[in-house]
């Protein structure tokens, strides 16, 4: 037998398809049980890896949920004192401002359109409390949505709970809570 580079390569073939053959072989020699066991796995494996893969109306759907952000603020007033302090502990009488954005997760901007509401668990009820758009010609950078809200001065003091939900004009919606952190939650204090 001639040893060359091209005999070699055919030896090595021939050898794999021997081999091929002889793996098929002990497929066809598998047993019922034996069969029926890696047609569940592999049905296993391809339910797994299916189930993985991302649903195109669902991630499409979660997607388009607006992003919310903001904060608590001071608002008494241009001009005056602590106007616009972050705060979260207020007094009686005290003007608690609410600051909110809402941006289109799909442009990373807002719209001014959007409808924006804070909705205030306060003395047994739920107020629904509509913000407004903050922007004006005279002040382009204020792109977030305002509510001033007076702590009344029968409030019980302790936690408010409260969350803001905002929807734009094509039905996307978003909610935004503050974190389950007592202290750092709206508190009337004396």
């Amino acid at each position: 037998m001639v040893n060359t580079p091209l005999s070699r390569r055919l030896q090595t073939s021939t050898r794999k398809i021997w081999t091929n053959a002889f793996e098929l072989g002990n497929l066809l020699a598998m047993t019922n049980a034996s069969r029926i066991a890696a047609v569940f796995a592999v049905l296993v494996i391809t339910i797994i890896f299916a189930a993985a893969l991302p649903v195109p109306g669902l991630a499409q759907h979660s997607g388009e949920r607006l992003i919310l952000s903001g904060d608590l603020a001071y608002f008494f007033g241009p001009g005056k004192p602590l106007n616009c302090t972050l705060n979260n502990r207020y007094k009686r009488g005290d003007p608690v401002g609410f600051r909110m954005t809402a941006i289109n997760p799909a442009t990373g901007k807002r719209d001014r359109s959007t409808q924006l509401v804070v909705h205030l668990n306060y003395a047994g009820m739920t107020l629904d409390l509509p913000m407004r758009d903050r922007q004006t010609a005279q002040q382009p950078e204020r792109e977030f949505w305002v509510l001033k809200w007076m702590v009344p001065a029968d409030a019980p003091l302790g936690i408010v709970r409260y969350s803001v939900t905002a929807k734009d004009a094509e039905g996307r919606t978003g909610e935004w809570k503050p974190f389950e952190v007592e202290s750092s939650q709206l508190t009337i204090v004396e």
